[in-house]
């Protein structure tokens, strides 16, 4: 049965349930009505007009003679958002004593109703969520913030599979009215935006939770003249390696103008969100201790520091009548000062490898008493088509480690690092493959996935647009090369000029003289063959056209990265008329895919492509000169490790 997530407890029995063509609906009349009750009904309204029927909602008094679905409360198993459900010969049951296990059941039977129209199979479901929070980040601040439509879209689709919370995170991409300088080539949200996404959540039982950076990954802002002086640094400095450059992402903890400053962000921004929480993400302090705060990390320790500054901001983030999140990487460093933190503070436990360690870190907040998330990834960015391989281990381990050590949350991160290239269609199997271990890790198996993704992301009957999307995330495997959050598909085509010494991509002009020639060629069959499928569907509603040309373009640009690699290897070897011919080609591809890129982008997403793909004309550059950027022997040296969400 095409269920995701799937029921932890699920009876089948022989028969169907015929729902008649004028069915009922009845809900409580104590439900909430703006939030709750007409919304729940508009889905269940929608879903039965799809299974060929009309649907009509009462209240009041239990019967009546064209009654088939009915929604009481009433006994459950124990646990977050439970439910029963039984389709009998009479109709469609449903016991919840918490509106989310209500809003779980309708998510279940307009599953149901999608699968099996009005013939309904006869069956008994008790079901119950792993964690009470389950939510999907998605990064809107690497260049690819989308349209207010396709964030609606997105949270409807989220709330089918049972996500309760979404967050946006931002640096820089909230059009904050002082700060338009910051914010104006990269197409910010709006407030009216986020008070019209807030609204739509809560009638979809989504907790739209505001996410501000609010300590490191400031580099936009930082690079502004007038907020220059609240940077911990003033200049760009040399990776501990010397491989790259870091830029100035961080404020001056001990700065006098630095509270003054966060404070009126939060003061513009949190009007706009209902929710009780607040991200104020304080990762990757990369900076600290580097300047302005030296004197006092030297003297107090740099743990100390970091903590007494995270206090500050939860003491502005208390005032304003909200709970606040942190991402706990910096912390789990110092772990003598997590029983410092305050009561109700939450530590957001983030790693993105199949082999990170969540079960040790999950421990060491669980010892402390500190309530936390697991965070797990997608492992899409810096992929263009995906490493699901990557993500299923993730996001499975990371379940497990939560569930077993008390994590009151499951959030799966979706990054843009190097310009977020990658589409949400290439992203869509990962929420929905989280949100089906964020339910219940013990019923997800990865068959579930593609069946219902096709009927319910893709609308393709065809089934070939989830069988790309999931083969492309997996094509990688080909080049037999593993690098932590990248794969050649999206370092080499997205690789910044060297001389800039940019961190994302940093070593994908090299990949050629790692990889064999074979190697690549079979990279590359093995994407051409995944777009043969894609073009072999026939989706059904817009949404899905859109989603296979996005899907597509991502699988045109990783198949470029392979193409260059292999010219790359020409002019290695001196092949000089052979390695003419490939850019010539290449340049016109590339325009093709800059042209295509442009024309699709308005579609889906605010500001323009300025800020995702410039790599189009750098690698249309690197053809028309002609030359390595790195020779052979400085390519093949020993690989450097890349860092995640930088």
């Amino acid at each position: 049965m095409n269920l995701l997530p799937h029921p932890r407890k699920l009876r089948c029995r022989s028969g169907f349930f015929l729902l008649p063509s004028r069915p009922i609906l009845h809900l409580p009349a104590d439900l909430p009505r703006d939030t709750c009750l007409l919304p729940l009904a508009d889905l269940l309204r929608r879903a039965v007009e799809f299974a060929g029927a009309d649907l009509e909602l009462v209240t009041g008094p239990v019967l009546h003679p064209r009654l088939a679905i009915v929604a009481q409360c009433g006994s459950v198993p124990a646990g977050p958002d439970a439910y029963t459900l039984k389709i009998d010969g009479r109709g469609v049951h449903i016991r919840y004593q918490a509106v989310g296990g209500l809003r779980a059941a309708v998510a279940t039977l307009v599953q149901l109703l999608r699968e099996h129209r009005r013939e309904l199979p006869l069956l008994e479901i008790e079901d119950f969520a792993d964690f009470a929070r389950r939510g999907v980040m998605l990064d809107i601040s690497r260049g690819r913030v989308p349209t207010l439509d396709t964030l609606l879209d997105l949270a409807e689709t989220l709330a089918g599979v049972k996500i309760n919370e979404l967050q946006l995170y931002t640096e820089h991409t909230f059009a904050y009215r002082n700060y338009e300088a910051v914010w104006d080539q990269w197409g910010a949200l709006t407030g009216e935006e986020i008070l019209q996404l807030d609204a739509r959540c809560r009638q979809l039982g989504i907790d739209l939770v505001p996410n501000q950076n609010s300590f490191g990954h400031l580099r936009y802002w930082l690079a502004q003249p007038s907020l220059k002086h609240l940077a911990e640094v003033a200049e760009p400095y040399e990776s501990a390696d010397g491989s790259f450059l870091r830029f100035p992402t961080t404020l001056a903890p001990t700065h006098p103008g630095t509270l003054p400053f966060l404070r009126g962000l939060y003061d513009e921004l949190l009007p706009h969100f209902s929710s009780n929480f607040i991200n104020v993400g304080c990762d990757e302090t990369w900076d600290l201790g580097r300047g302005r705060s030296r004197p006092s990390c030297e003297n107090l320790g740099k743990g100390r520091v970091y903590l007494d500054f995270l206090l500050q901001i939860h003491n502005e983030t208390s005032k304003r009548g909200r709970q606040m999140m942190f991402w706990g990487d910096i912390i789990l460093h110092h772990p003598e000062l997590i029983r410092e933190l305050p009561e109700g503070i939450v530590a957001l436990n983030w790693g993105y490898e199949a082999s990170h360690p969540f079960a040790k870190e999950t421990a060491t907040f669980a010892e402390s008493g500190v309530p936390f998330y697991v965070c797990p990834g997608t492992s899409t960015w810096m992929t263009l088509i995906g490493r699901n391989d990557n993500a299923f281990t993730n996001l499975r381990l990371a379940a497990e480690a939560g569930k077993r050590n008390g994590a009151i949350g499951f959030l799966n991160t979706d990054w843009g690092d190097g310009g977020h290239p990658q589409p949400l269609a290439v992203s869509l199997p990962l929420y929905f493959a989280g949100a089906a271990c964020a339910w219940c890790r013990s019923s997800w198996k990865e068959a579930d996935l593609a069946p219902v993704l096709s009927r319910d992301a893709y609308f393709d009957p065809t089934g070939n647009i989830a069988a790309a999307a999931l083969g492309l995330g997996l094509a990688h495997r080909k080049f037999d090369f593993v690098s932590p959050n990248v794969t050649p598909f999206g370092a080499v085509i997205a690789a910044p000029v060297p001389k800039s010494r940019e961190l994302f991509c940093r070593d994908g002009l090299k990949y050629y003289a790692r990889i064999p020639a074979g190697n690549v060629e079979s990279a590359l069959e093995e994407v051409e063959k995944h777009r043969q499928i894609l073009y072999a569907s026939r989706t059904t509603d817009h949404r899905g056209e859109m989603l296979a040309a996005e899907l597509d373009m991502a699988a045109r640009m990783a198949a470029e990265s392979c193409k260059i690699m292999l010219w790359q290897q020409a002019l290695a070897a001196n092949q000089t008329r052979r390695a003419g011919s490939m850019a010539k080609r290449g340049i016109r591809i590339l325009g093709d895919l800059d042209h295509d890129f442009n024309s699709y982008w308005a579609h889906r997403n605010k500001g323009t492509t300025k800020k995702s793909t410039p790599f189009l004309r750098w690698r249309m550059d690197d053809y028309r000169k002609g030359a390595l950027h790195f020779p052979p022997q400085v390519a093949r040296g020993n690989q450097i490790k890349t860092y995640a969400a930088e």
